[in-house]
């Protein structure tokens, strides 16, 4: 049970004020700050804290002692390799549009593309790493997101409401087959489109859009998504792209799970991910960046329907978002002396021994103490790493105000 010091990625799309408040810094940032990594990725890994103040590497660490920092069952199955990735991200701009494959298709790809020597930095990799990156994403603050393909039906009704002359036979397209295959046809249609096409169907497309929304029309928001992103990417197909996709405003604990094949993109907001350890993107628009159509193509799941949204579990103070992916399980921990659900509010968590866990604070403190006599405050900001080998761990709120941290774990190591 130590304390984590963390490293911060600064892409473009990143606040430069979200994540440097958290950790404490002084706001503004120097330069956007999109995502605080926990975890031991091998491009940026956390490093533990002792305490004499020394810091090591957990990768490191979980290549040193595998079968006690990650415990005899999750290192038979993924080695030192800690499966899991724990991220504060704040999007302050529209991430790339994109989808990540299954564990089939990226071992697959993977070696493919070992075949073929492409080096594993080059811009044109798909597949660095031969792992599945489904993901779970949690909101801190009300976020909205692009995740997964709409109701067909009702895309030819939103298309029908914005519909231009250019746009007529793309939109008869989708309506005499709304279905997954129709998806995919206009879908393929849009993405493959000659850029001369792109640029002479767009600028009638964001006029109809300005149009619906000045008469406070029924999609209003898809559309002001599109006006967006038409802005912020000219000439890009994925603002096409974007017309299927449900658009989605989360309340800050409400989350969204992203499977393999998931079309999505992040707009605006901040929250707590967890995902699969892994690099292998597929991109679809909305980016500089390289994108393979017919290896993006063969990854999309083209089924549709309203995106589920969950809140969790409910087991006292704590939240557990369970979903099928082996590699990770998020919960998220609050207390409130202001809320009005069952139960004291202020009641101790258990965290049994035997798993791997990351802890972060995000408001409030909390206080950790183990079985064995040791104890951990954290505050805003800070994280801890409790290796599988520790024992059972109580927490508990420090301080009279709201507290609220989330634990990532390996998936169903609760549950057994």
């Amino acid at each position: 049970m130590e304390l984590l010091n963390n490293r911060v990625r600064p892409y473009a799309w990143g606040s430069r004020t979200t994540i440097a408040a958290l950790l404490g810094r002084e706001v503004p940032a120097p330069h956007p700050e999109a995502e605080l990594w926990l975890g031991a990725h091998p491009g940026d890994p956390s490093s533990v804290v002792g305490d004499d103040g020394a810091e090591r590497s957990l990768l490191d660490m979980l290549a040193e002692d595998p079968a006690g920092q990650l415990g005899a069952t999750v290192a038979a199955r993924w080695g030192d390799r800690l499966p899991f990735l724990l991220k504060v991200l704040a999007a302050e701009e529209p991430l790339s549009l994109q989808a990540h494959p299954s564990a089939g298709q990226a071992a697959e790809g993977h070696a493919r593309e070992e075949r073929a020597g492409i080096p594993r930095e080059a811009a044109n990799r798909n597949y660095p790493d031969p792992a599945a990156k489904p993901e779970l994403l949690c909101a801190l603050t009300e976020f909205h997101a692009l995740a997964g393909f709409r109701d067909p039906a009702r895309t030819v009704e939103l298309l029908r409401a914005i519909e231009t002359p250019a746009l007529s036979a793309h939109v008869d397209l989708l309506a005499g087959e709304p279905d997954g295959e129709g998806l995919r046809a206009l879908f393929t249609t849009w993405i493959t489109l000659p850029q001369p096409a792109i640029d002479a169907l767009l600028p009638d497309l964001l006029d109809a859009c300005v149009a619906h929304v000045r008469a406070k029309g029924e999609f209003e928001r898809e559309c002001r998504t599109v006006l967006e992103l038409g802005e912020r990417y000219p000439g890009d197909c994925g603002v096409l792209a974007a017309l299927l996709l449900n658009r989605l405003v989360l309340e800050p604990g409400e989350a969204i799970f992203l499977p393999a094949g998931n079309l999505h993109t992040y707009l605006h907001g901040t929250a707590v991910e967890v995902l699969a350890n892994s690099d292998n993107v597929l991109r679809g628009g909305l980016t500089p960046k390289h994108v393979d159509v017919p290896e993006l193509l063969r990854v999309l799941d083209f089924s549709y329907g309203d995106m589920a949204v969950c809140t969790g579990e409910v087991a006292g103070p704590r939240r557990v978002y369970r979903t099928c992916a082996p590699e990770f399980e998020l919960s998220r921990i609050e207390w409130d002396p202001a809320s009005s659900g069952a139960g004291d509010p202020r009641a101790e968590v258990k965290l049994e021994g035997g798993a791997p866990r990351i802890l972060v604070c995000v408001d409030g403190g909390t206080r950790a103490a183990s079985v064995d006599g040791r104890e951990l405050t954290l505050t805003r900001g800070q994280s801890m790493w409790l290796p599988a080998a520790d024992p059972d761990v109580v927490l508990a709120p420090a301080g009279d105000g709201r507290v609220r941290l989330f634990a990532a774990t390996v998936g169903s190591i609760d549950g057994r």
